[in-house]
């Protein structure tokens, strides 16, 4: 398998290839490029444990391969994906390639390049632009078609998949700033939710729903130290438990999978709502109750002149205005009572006109701010403050949105991508250096409800977490943070620091290799879901040819701690969807051809094909070696 990148996605796929699926891997790399984590190159291979380094043959501009201490993976160093690079990582042979390069013209270019040297090879390409992947899934597997004309797609297993680290990480990082919520995995042909659920009592089991997904850690401060990671030990959180651990582990919480609904399209938004804008966001509360007391005095003048003068009710509403704006002649000889209100209404009037100005400024400036970007409300609370508007940020703002939570954003560069999704939006957004004084408070962080710090840059989350806590203790932080050992670290000392409050770390990296590893499996992975640092896959998976599976129960084919069948697609083999995570047609009923509510005792057949919750290691060894001799490398 071929792994290119030039950031810690690469590195982090090819460990888990290596590590986990026992693959042998060639690792594509730029020539002493670096990122915020380190270079990509050498020291890539020292964090994935390899030693021994033999460079290669070195020529300006030209790759050059390296030969590692371990035997399953070869470093290519090259400044491009370009076809000489390409061919001296052994895409021509090789069963699947990755291109998860942080530039989405580099991977489309490299994915064309590299389905012209295999029309064969299983593809994985990291894209941002959803639209540009549908498009171009399609685009791929016809031009296999085209070099290779009697190839059968099917037989591939997914030759082309496109997927996001973005998409996939957003849902488990907006799902850490706020309590309670489910954690969703969700494709358009499939939806499914686990959630975190605490014991009724001290003693008492949680409710499982339909089966239990994982424990949690056995106490409110992980024992280890590492935030529920593998390190853990015994009392951190544990995958796919038995009934017997589920009811021997009392007091803990646990993540439950519930019943199914179907993911119906948005209800679209009233154009005459998403296009207004709400009036009183245009002047200050002073300025409001300036107006309202500048228009009690008119009326009171008004009725003060009906009543004194006796003339009709809109003709002294029209001299009181007259007199106001003084253009009025003068009541020379009018009765007293006339003078004194003509002198009256030229005083509302000296009042009226700085009021009317600044009315003219604040909405003259709150109209550009309204298609442009908006402050924090002065009353806000309650809300997220989301740190990066990145990549990363972009969709968890749009996730966070979708679960009508209240968002702030903080955001230092001015030409950031998601500025235009918090303007159309209208989310607030504070320009800044969150390291710098009064840019969190001015995000109202000390009402906030919990803060999201997903910048690039692990110490500049750090630091921004730092800062809140000093503000407000008790506060909710969620950090993305790239190394393992760093995160460990600040785990334990925020803990101590304040262990009533609430702390997480969370990867991008580390959430989305397993998806991305998935892929280059060949199998249908639907999603992953957080447990605390470690993760759980969802996979759909045909049942012949896995004697774990084939002719045992649903309950004698569950290995605790490995995998779990939870749904069963009951759809005939003629009239199956190819891919579950792939979008149904208009006319087909994604939900109603999986069954979730499974009789124990149902005995699994070959043409059957079954939705799997495992964890990395165990859909590995379910799996096996098998599908990579089926591609014939």
């Amino acid at each position: 398998m071929v792994v290119c990148g030039d950031d810690g996605l690469a590195r982090r796929l090819a460990a888990e290839l290596c590590d986990v699926y026992r693959e042998r891997v060639t690792l594509v790399v730029p020539a002493g490029a670096s990122t915020p984590h380190g270079p990509v190159g050498r020291w890539s291979v020292r964090s994935l444990g390899l030693r021994g380094r033999v460079p290669g043959s070195r020529q300006a501009g030209r790759p050059s391969a390296e030969r590692t201490g371990r035997r399953d993976l070869r470093v290519v160093e090259a400044a491009e994906p370009d076809e000489e690079a390409l061919v001296m990582a052994g895409v021509a042979g090789a069963a699947a390639l990755a291109l998860v390069y942080e530039d989405d013209d580099t991977n489309v270019r490299a994915a064309l390049v590299a389905r012209r040297l295999n029309p064969r090879l299983r593809l994985v390409i990291r894209l941002y632009n959803r639209k540009l992947g549908q498009h171009l899934e399609g685009l791929l597997d016809q031009a296999a078609v085209v070099a290779e004309p009697g190839i059968d797609l099917r037989e591939l297993d997914s030759s082309t998949t496109v997927l996001s680290d973005a998409d996939t990480a957003a849902p488990a990082l907006a799902a850490s700033a706020i309590a309670g919520t489910s954690k969703v995995v969700q494709a358009d042909g499939l939806l499914l939710r686990a959630v975190e659920r605490t014991p009724p009592g001290r003693g008492r089991v949680a409710d499982p729903g339909l089966c239990t997904l994982a424990l949690l850690s056995a106490t409110d401060v992980d024992p280890a130290g590492s935030e529920g990671s593998d390190h853990s030990g015994d009392l951190g959180p544990q995958l796919l438990p038995d009934d017997r651990a589920v009811a021997a582990a009392t007091g803990r919480g646990i993540v439950a999978l519930e019943a199914m609904n179907h993911a119906g399209p948005a209800v679209p938004r009233r154009r005459l709502a998403a296009a207004s804008l709400p009036v009183a966001s245009f002047f200050s509360r002073r300025l409001r109750w300036s107006l309202a007391a500048i228009v009690a005095a008119v009326t009171g003048l008004a009725v003060a002149s009906w009543l004194t003068t006796g003339d009709h009710p809109l003709h002294a509403a029209y001299i009181t205005l007259l007199d106001i704006f003084a253009i009025n002649d003068p009541a020379l000889d009018e009765a007293p009572e006339r003078k004194t209100l003509q002198i009256l209404a030229g005083f509302v009037g000296l009042l009226l006109l700085p009021v009317l100005v600044a009315a003219a400024l604040e909405g003259l400036g709150a109209f550009r701010s309204a298609t442009a970007l908006r402050r924090p409300p002065r009353g806000l609370s309650g809300h997220v403050v989301l740190l990066g508007l990145g990549k990363i940020g972009a969709r968890v703002l749009a996730r966070l949105r979708e679960l009508e939570i209240p968002v702030v954003c903080v955001e230092s560069d001015p030409e950031a991508r998601g500025l235009a999704l918090a303007r159309r939006m209208r989310v607030p957004v504070v320009l800044g250096d969150v390291t710098e004084e009064g840019v969190l408070e001015a995000a109202r962080i000390h009402r906030a409800h919990a803060l999201l710090a997903l910048t690039s840059a692990d110490t500049t989350n750090l630091e921004a977490a730092l800062y809140a806590r000093a503000v407000r203790p008790d506060l909710r932080v969620v950090m993305r943070l790239y190394e393992d050992d760093f995160a460990t670290a600040v785990y334990r000392t925020l803990r101590a620091a304040h262990p009533a409050a609430l702390t997480r770390s969370r990867s991008v990296t580390h959430l989305a290799a397993p998806a991305f590893a998935g892929a280059m499996m060949g199998r249908q992975i639907l999603g992953a879901i957080p447990v605390e640092r470690r993760v759980l896959l969802f996979a759909a998976l045909d049942v012949a040819g896995h004697p774990q599976l084939e002719g045992r129960t649903i309950a004698e084919s569950f290995r605790p701690g490995a995998w779990r069948v939870i749904a069963l697609d009951t759809a005939s083999p003629q009239e199956r969807l190819p891919d579950l995570s792939s979008t149904p047609g208009e006319a087909a009923e994604p939900h109603a051809r999986l069954m979730w509510d499974l009789h124990p005792g149902y005995v699994l057949k070959a043409q059957d094909r079954v939705v799997l919750a495992a964890t990395r290691r165990g859909l590995a060894e379910l799996l096996g070696r098998r599908g990579v001799h089926a591609w014939g490398s």
